[in-house]
């Protein structure tokens, strides 16, 4: 017999794994305390249950669909895992420990948060990369914010508000470049065209964390605590502002286009001979680090447990999660129930506020649902091009708005590939860290409310319209 035919997916049949997968991660949150990865297999392997006996699918073409999706999480997959041989080995070397040492002696805690997200918006816009603004400055600017009494939180949400700032506006960025793709709009004109909403959530965030810096300023500021971490890091690092010039190499070689895997693994390469050259360590200590990890016991815990960190292996609790929400998003997207759900919502998008909003919640929900940035602005971009299109709105509009919220809010989710990798990369605990990236939070509502009122939000030229007609 041959195969059956496939039954349209409905919004129906796209919402039950849908609710399935809401009830899966309400209790793992919330009841059982627990990592997301089984309920989000457990939720995948569900919808393909659906999919199967409900759609008529094969188990091949589900298949199928799981690995394309997975393909495109690759590049990501394996950047992660250099990541943390590069955080490995630049702690090893001395790099970290030299960053931290100086950045306690020269920033203050009044200044500090307002300049850690301008520091991180101007690498991010020189790479166009928020992982490698993250995985550079953003580790040693974590352990300066620690120095200085800043929670930790506090300090992230700082990072990834400056570093996603960057990454949104840098025409090296590759979904600064994806989005006026789908959407049908030219590089610079979307370029030009986000500025309208990023640069004053921009200004609000700095105005945000320079309040939260004043009152770590008024506080009384434990020398003796900095001292300790200074002596520390000076008596068991040689501590050289030679070893700087291993970060530079990296960020200058992104800037000048080499690619993303190999020049940070020449990163992680330059870190270990720094380790031999500076910290007198073995090769085999080197290599050892790469894999497992830092670790050493300096007799400060609070260094300890900001130093002791990195290595391959520290990547793969986060390496497996993105895996699992791939496979997940995989067989939502070659089932098109994402497609699906994307219509239900559009078919509430009377009015051009109406279309922003949507436009805006979609890449959310696929951000959450398929945890990947790259879908959260492939899917809603595909679906949503004819609607502006009929509506007579500026394609640039549609690029903006897929980058407001799918670029800006894909760190935000724990098993987002974004979030996954920023979570592990600057050691944070998941959720946690949301309330303080400030930038992320108030750029999709700056869009919203311009979306409604109007303002910034261009049409297809009149001239061009005519000659259509």
């Amino acid at each position: 017999m041959g195969s059956k035919m496939k039954k349209e997916t409905t919004f129906m049949y796209a919402l039950i794994p849908l609710l399935f997968l809401i009830g899966s991660l309400f209790y793992a949150i919330q009841i059982a305390h627990i990592d997301v990865h089984i309920p989000i297999l457990v939720s995948a392997f569900f919808a393909a249950g659906v999919a199967i006996f409900g759609l008529n699918y094969t188990w091949n073409e589900i298949e199928a669909g799981m690995v394309e999706t997975i393909k495109m999480a690759l590049g990501a997959i394996i950047i992660l895992m250099i990541i943390g041989m590069v955080v490995g080995t630049w702690i090893q070397s001395g790099v970290v420990p030299t960053m931290i040492f100086y950045g306690l002696k020269i920033l203050s805690p009044g200044i500090f948060l307002p300049a850690t997200v301008i520091i991180c918006a101007i690498v991010s816009v020189a790479t166009g990369s928020s992982w490698t603004t993250a995985a550079t400055v953003g580790i040693a600017l974590i352990g300066v914010g620690e120095g200085l009494g800043i929670p930790r939180n506090i300090v992230a949400g700082a990072i990834i508000s400056g570093a996603y700032m960057g990454d949104k506006l840098s025409p090296l960025s590759d979904t600064t470049n994806l989005a006026p793709a789908m959407a049908g709009a030219t590089l610079f004109e979307h370029i030009k065209h986000m500025l309208y909403t990023t640069v004053p959530s921009f200004i609000i965030s700095i105005i945000l964390f320079g309040f939260i810096g004043s009152k770590y300023t008024g506080a009384a500021l434990n020398t003796g605590m900095i001292d300790g971490i200074l002596t520390t890091l000076n008596g068991n690092f040689n501590i050289s502002p030679l070893l700087l010039l291993v970060p530079v190499i990296v960020i200058g070689a992104v800037i000048m286009k080499v690619p993303a895997i190999p020049g940070l693994f020449g990163g992680a390469i330059l870190g270990g001979i720094a380790a031999m050259v500076f910290q007198g360590a073995s090769l085999g200590s080197v290599f050892s680090t790469l894999h497992y990890g830092y670790s050493a016991e300096s007799g400060l815990p609070m260094v300890d447990d900001l130093l002791n960190r990195g290595g391959l292996d520290s990547m793969m609790w986060t390496v497996s999660l993105i895996l699992c929400a791939m496979i997940l998003g995989g067989i939502m997207e070659k089932t098109q129930m994402l497609a699906t759900l994307a219509m239900k919502i559009l078919s509430v998008a009377h009015s051009t506020g109406n279309l922003i909003l949507v436009t805006i919640l979609t890449p959310i929900f696929v951000n959450s649902i398929a945890g990947d940035q790259y879908l959260s602005i492939v899917v809603p971009g595909r679906m949503f091009k004819d609607a502006y299109t009929e509506k007579g709105l500026h394609p640039k509009n549609l690029s903006r708005s897929l980058e407001d919220a799918g670029t800006l809010t894909s760190p935000l989710i724990p098993w987002n590939t974004c979030g996954a990798y920023m979570i592990a990369t600057l050691g944070l605990a998941p959720w946690t860290y949301v309330p303080y990236c400030f930038l992320n939070l108030i750029n999709p509502i700056i869009a919203i409310i311009y979306g409604y009122t109007g303002f910034s939000i261009e049409k297809i030229e009149k001239e061009k319209v005519e000659v259509e007609a």
